[in-house]
This record gives C-alpha cells, sequence and structure tokens, in this order.
C-alpha cells in the first residue's frame, strides 16, 4: 500500500502563494501519475494540475498560468505551486498518486487526506 500525506495548506490573502506537498510512503513503487484535486464547499470536486511519469505536466481551467505541478522523485513527493491566488481559490485540496507496487506489480491508486486552503479577500 501506498499512503498520501498532503502539507502546506494556510491561510492567505489576495494575491498571496502556496507550496502544497504530498509525501507517498509505504510499498516501493513505479510512479505512474498524480494529480492534485480539490473541492470546494458546496460544489464536486475538481482536477486542478497533473503530472506524468514522463514528466508531462498540465493545468486545468482557472489555475492555468498562475499553478505549477512539479515532482521530487527522489523524495517520492509531488507539490503544487500556488501563486496569485484567489478567494475563489479557497477549497480543500487533495492529491492522488497511481502507479505500480513493484513487489506485486498491482496497480494502485492512492489519495490523500486533504490540506486546506483559504484565501481571503
Amino acid at each position: 500500500q501506498v499512503q498520501l500525506v498532503e502539507s502546506g495548506g494556510g491561510l492567505v490573502q489576495d494575491g498571496g502563494s502556496l507550496r502544497l506537498s504530498c509525501a507517498a510512503s509505504g510499498s516501493i513503487f513505479r510512479f505512474e501519475v498524480a494529480g492534485w484535486h480539490r473541492q470546494a464547499p458546496g460544489k464536486q470536486r475538481e482536477l486542478v494540475a497533473t503530472i506524468t511519469g514522463g514528466g508531462r505536466t498540465n493545468v486545468e481551467g482557472a489555475a492555468k498560468g498562475r499553478f505549477t505541478i512539479s515532482r521530487d522523485s527522489a523524495k517520492n513527493t509531488v507539490f503544487l505551486h500556488m501563486n496569485s491566488l484567489k478567494p475563489e481559490d479557497t477549497a480543500v485540496y487533495y492529491c492522488n498518486v497511481g502507479g505500480v507496487i513493484v513487489r506485486t506489480g498491482g496497480g494502485f491508486s492512492s489519495w490523500g487526506q486533504g490540506t486546506q486552503v483559504t484565501v481571503s479577500s
């Protein structure tokens, strides 16, 4: 099994920046894809950004141009760099990592517990 722990959330003013981290631990795995998602109160969870094992990244919608996603493979950690934050970015942010467990060859998809990001106006 692979466990994910997110960190880096908090309260920031309009226009500020935060960096979220998602650290994976547990079984040794081959990384295939990771994504950051967010869920605002009363809204559905939405995809924010993805990164593949080949390093291809994509940022969705309103986050494009402000957020970037990156990975430190040596530390099994995925980051979401958020700049020019707006009140509408307020949400719980979740990371999701998919890959293959080396020992068993089985695939997995794990979610973190979420980290709150609040942007004040």
